[in-house]
């Protein structure tokens, strides 16, 4: 269970910061598939980098279980990020000179997994270990991406808009693959995302505006990936 208790965040200069969170408090159950929506400047990607321990809010706690990671220090943090989270963003920040193989085994290394292969099968790239980033299309790296935060095994997947530079087709088999995966391997999703459509497939939305979250509901009857609007 991840509990947020009254996280702040500004950036910005003493006596010209900008406050992005305004006391946000938030709980996600083991294996949700939470959807964080909002407008552009609602502080959902800051919530997201905080609720993943990419960055410290200023104040409030961040729990997971009984760990508060606000209380680690830096190597303490990298640590548990390590052990824990994978993350997967719109840019795909895939290494151009590793093929396939040896961008995934990157995540694999982190825990020693010398079983990672199996899962770049599972997202269908099986017969491109050996190709490079550039020789793939956008959403067969994004693909790439998928495995190499799996291949880490993380108990919790943080994506910052996964399909945003995707085209329908393939940003429909991205999040196919994605909750397939969940149900395979029991991980707790969390989403950013500006679509509302994608919000239909989560159990959990999470819907927030200028720096604080203004709504959060269940949803009992989940869609697929191939149900939803676009």
């Amino acid at each position: 269970m991840i509990r947020i208790n009254d996280i702040t965040k500004s950036y910005g200069a003493k006596g010209n910061a900008f406050q992005v969170l305004k006391g946000v408090s938030l709980q996600i159950e083991d294996g949700d598939f939470a959807v964080i929506l909002g407008p552009s400047g609602s502080g959902k990607s800051t919530l997201l980098n905080l609720i993943s321990g990419l960055e410290y809010p200023d104040s409030g706690t961040i729990m997971y279980d009984s760990k508060d990671i606000t209380a680690l220090s830096d190597d303490e943090l990298t640590l548990f990020r390590k052990n824990n989270v994978g993350f997967i963003f719109q840019q795909y920040y895939l290494l151009p000179n590793l093929n396939v193989d040896k961008n995934v085994k990157m995540g694999a290394d982190l825990i020693n997994n010398s079983d990672y292969k199996k899962i770049i099968k599972e997202v269908g790239l099986g017969e491109k270990l050996n190709k490079f980033p550039s020789e793939l299309s956008g959403g067969e790296q994004q693909r790439v991406s998928i495995a190499r935060a799996l291949a880490k095994n993380p108990k919790v997947l943080f994506l910052d808009e996964p399909t945003g530079a995707l085209d329908e087709e393939t940003g429909r088999m991205i999040l196919n693959y994605i909750v397939s995966l969940q149900k395979e391997y029991n991980f707790t999703v969390v989403m950013v995302t500006h679509n509302t459509n994608i919000a239909e497939m989560a159990n959990v939305i999470i819907q927030m505006n200028s720096g604080k979250i203004t709504e959060t509901y269940c949803n009992k009857s989940q869609k697929t990936a191939y149900e939803i609007g676009w």
